[in-house]
C-alpha cells in the first residue's frame, strides 16, 4: 500500500490484515505507542468533520505522532491547485489525509505527492468509515463471512465503500435504494466480480418487500454535504425507506448501524438508533483503530 483512495484498490488480503491489525491494536494499544514518533500528518478538511477529523488527530497522538489540521476549502480552489498543495505538503509532512468533495482531488494530491494519502472520505468512497463498519462486524460475530448486512437508503459514498467491502471479505450485503438513487454500476459491477472469488452475495433492489432476513441493518443520511438535490424528492422519494422497529423486527435484525450523523425521525427513528442493538458507537470508536491500521501499514516500509 502506497496510497487508500479506495476501498476497491485493496485486495482480499490486504483488508484482512488491516482489519486483525485494528483488533490487534485495540486490544494492545501501548505496543504501538510509539510507531509514528517523529512522523507529521496533514489533515486536509474540505468538509466539516466530528469523528474524522477527532478520530485521526486522536489516533496520530496515541501512535506519538503529529498532526496539523487544514481547511481545505480556504486552500484549494481558486487558491492554487490540488497538485501544489499536494506537492508542498509531502516536503514538511509525512501522509496527507483528505476529506474532500471530489474523488479527482485526492487523485491529484496522491500524484503530486510523494508521501501516502489517505481518503478521509470524498464523493465516491469513505473507506475508514467502512474499514471500522467491518471491524465492527467482526467484534460481534467473529467471521465476517457468515454475516448478512442490508443497507437501506441513498446508494452514496458510504454504500459504495460498504459494497466493496462487502466484496473483499466474502460478506453478505442486500442494498436497497429508492429507484434512481443506486450505487455507481460499474463499482457494483466490479464488487460481483471479485464477490465470486471471495463468496461474497451482493445485491441491490428497490422493493423492501423482497429484503432477506439479516444481522443488521445499515442505513445513512438521505441528504448528504455537497450534494445538490431538490428536498421535497428527497423526502417523497426516501420517506419508505426510514428504519424503524417494525422493520428490524421482520428483517430479524439484531443491530441496527449508521456513521452518523443522523436525523432522528427520519432515515431512522429514535428508538432504534437508541435502542440496545444500536452499533453507532461502536462503529465511531472503531474509526480511531481502523484508521490506526492503515497509517501503520503505509509506514511499514519505514519500521522494516
Amino acid at each position: 500500500m502506497n496510497d487508500l483512495l479506495q476501498l476497491q484498490d485493496l485486495n482480499p488480503q490486504q483488508a484482512t490484515d488491516l482489519l486483525q491489525r485494528a483488533q490487534s491494536m485495540k486490544q494492545r494499544p501501548a505496543a504501538w505507542s510509539t510507531y509514528l514518533q517523529g512522523k507529521s500528518i496533514a489533515l486536509l478538511f474540505e468538509k466539516p468533520s466530528l469523528r474524522t477529523r477527532a478520530s485521526f488527530a486522536a489516533g496520530i497522538n496515541r501512535l506519538g505522532g503529529h498532526s496539523i489540521y487544514l481547511d481545505a476549502q480556504h486552500l484549494i480552489g481558486e487558491r492554487e491547485p490540488a497538485s501544489d498543495v499536494g506537492a508542498n505538503l509531502a516536503l514538511w509532512h509525512d501522509a496527507i489525509v483528505a476529506r474532500v468533495y471530489s474523488q479527482d482531488t485526492l487523485t491529484e494530491l496522491a500524484q503530486a505527492s510523494n508521501k501516502p494519502v489517505i481518503n478521509a472520505l470524498s464523493d465516491r468512497c469513505h473507506p475508514c468509515q467502512a474499514l471500522a463498519d467491518l471491524l465492527t462486524l467482526q467484534e460481534q460475530f467473529d467471521d465476517l463471512s457468515k454475516v448478512h448486512l442490508t443497507y437501506i437508503g441513498d446508494g452514496n459514498n458510504v454504500c459504495q465503500a460498504l459494497i466493496a467491502g462487502a466484496a473483499l471479505v466474502g460478506m453478505s450485503l442486500q442494498v436497497v435504494t429508492p429507484p434512481g438513487y443506486e450505487p455507481d454500476a460499474e463499482k457494483l459491477q466490479a464488487a460481483q466480480q471479485l464477490a465470486q472469488q471471495t463468496g461474497a452475495q451482493i445485491t441491490v433492489l428497490h422493493n423492501l418487500a423482497e429484503l432477506q432476513p439479516t444481522d443488521a441493518i445499515y442505513t445513512d443520511t438521505w441528504f448528504s454535504m455537497g450534494q445538490t438535490r431538490d428536498n421535497n424528492a428527497v423526502m417523497h422519494d426516501f420517506a419508505p425507506y426510514q428504519v424503524n422497529n417494525d422493520l428490524m423486527q421482520r428483517l430479524g435484525a439484531k443491530f441496527f448501524m449508521h456513521c452518523l450523523p443522523a436525523s432522528r425521525g427520519r432515515e431512522v427513528t429514535t428508538e432504534v438508533i437508541d435502542g440496545a442493538g444500536s452499533l453507532v458507537l461502536h462503529q465511531a470508536e472503531n474509526r480511531l483503530h481502523a484508521q490506526n491500521a492503515i497509517l501503520v501499514t503505509l509506514f511499514e516500509g519505514d519500521h522494516a
